[in-house]
């Protein structure tokens, strides 16, 4: 009786042994086995927003150039749409069904951390060694309460663009340096017959009127991104609007900054606008179109001019992260290391045009070769981010709809700002 005992004992643990293993491999996909001694492939999702030409780049040569390097990952690449992507995400990760990895817009990143649906990779093995190859600017987008939980994968910035022509009008042979200089600039070119001076794209979202504000002395909060009032608020950020309230009652700005035509690229190639500022996504797109002419001959290029603040430019572009709920961390982690280093951030920017993140890269000659890039390059050394809240978007409605207003003279400057403070502050600290 003992025996048969122990017989049945030894076979329920044995039992149970295969039946733990079995569960354990259905659970980890990096650890599947078919049974010949060979370990299946870990599949990576990853969703991006890539346009035509960078997917093509993506799939031809940077999918193939990984997983020859990683034989045991294979990517499994797709393509989101822009509209409606942050509420997918956010369904996605509600539903336990967000990928691996994603390409996702800096300003949501501290907003999705906090919603604890990103890893911290800053808690990974090798951080410090690839976020010490990356620029300070667009690595920053990714810190919240401590850590980092992204990569950036590639960067943009606006610089200023010239019309040659009303340059010359204007009495000058090169862009203007400085801000006084700008505003003489744009004061002859409309006094020669200029429908605008400065372009301001808008005040619909700071992306549009930052360089303006920041280089002019303004500020959004303290250095910890922690408190509005005393920096939204200040003698300098007053100073700063001001001053642009006087540009647009003077008829300097062209009507793009409130909602007129024509628009910013269409007002200054038809030699109606002095200068406009945008990223360089466009020299790419007009430069490719037929029967257009090229933004290169008729434009001239140069940093944002200098104010009191230097010349200040605002970072845009995209994060690479990995969602909590992966399986697959590690091959996520071995993947974004790659693909902000040295060879992968080459092939992106020689290939579509987009800005690497990684510094190397950033001043190869052969990406550097493209006539637009330098300028950014170099802008990209003292351009800032937008503030990395969670909370963000919010605040963001808050401060343009109080900006809008003052520029529209429903709404006093300082008292502007003062709301637009208190109330982003009380966003942020509810």
């Amino acid at each position: 009786m003992r025996k048969l005992k122990t017989s049945l004992l030894l076979s329920m643990l044995v039992f149970l042994i295969v039946v733990s293993a079995a569960c354990s491999s259905s659970d980890d996909t990096s650890s599947n086995n078919d049974g010949s001694g060979k370990q299946d492939k870990v599949v990576l999702d990853y969703w991006h927003t890539y346009g035509e030409q960078e997917e093509k780049v993506l799939v031809e040569e940077i999918k193939p150039a990984f997983e020859e390097e990683h034989p045991h990952i294979e990517l499994k690449l797709t393509r989101q749409p822009h509209e409606g992507l942050k509420q997918q995400v956010i369904a996605g990760v509600a539903g336990n069904a967000a990928p691996d990895l994603m390409r996702m817009d800096i300003v949501w990143t501290s907003e999705f951390a906090q919603l604890n649906a990103l890893a911290e990779v800053s808690s990974f093995d090798g951080f410090e060694e690839v976020e010490n190859q990356l620029f300070d600017a667009p690595m920053s987008t990714n810190f919240y309460d401590g850590g980092y939980y992204g990569l950036p994968i590639n960067t943009n910035t606006k610089v200023a663009i010239y019309n040659k022509e009303v340059l010359e009008k204007a009495g000058l042979s090169e862009p203007p340096t400085t801000m006084e200089e700008l505003e003489d600039a744009a004061r002859k070119a409309v006094g020669a017959g200029a429908a605008g001076g400065i372009s301001i794209v808008g005040v619909g979202q700071t992306w549009d009127y930052l360089p303006y504000f920041w280089s002019l002395g303004g500020r959004l909060t303290d250095d910890e991104f922690t408190q509005f009032e005393g920096h939204l608020n200040s003698v300098e950020s007053l100073q700063a609007l001001e001053t642009i309230v006087r540009w647009n009652e003077e008829g300097l700005i062209s009507p793009t900054m409130l909602g007129g035509q024509p628009g910013t690229w269409e007002g200054i190639d038809r030699g109606e606008y002095l200068m406009i500022d945008d990223g360089p996504w466009f020299f790419s797109i007009l430069m490719n179109e037929e029967g257009k002419i090229s933004p290169l001959d008729y434009s001239v290029w140069a940093p944002i001019p200098e104010g009191v603040n230097g010349s200040r430019s605002v970072i845009g572009g995209e994060n690479l992260v990995i969602f909590e709920s992966s399986k697959n961390k590690e091959a996520a982690w071995k993947f974004a290391k790659w693909m902000t280093g040295e060879k992968a951030q080459k092939i992106m920017g020689v290939g579509t045009g987009l800005i690497p993140t990684n510094m190397a890269a950033a001043q190869d000659p052969e990406f550097l070769e493209l006539p637009f890039i330098e300028a950014y390059v170099e802008q990209l050394k003292t351009a800032l981010p937008r503030t990395p809240l969670p909370q963000w978007s919010e605040v963001e409605q808050v401060i343009t709809l109080n900006i809008e207003k003052v520029l529209r003279g429903e709404m006093d400057a300082k008292e502007a700002l003062d709301d637009a403070a208190k109330k982003s502050d009380n966003i942020i600290n509810k």
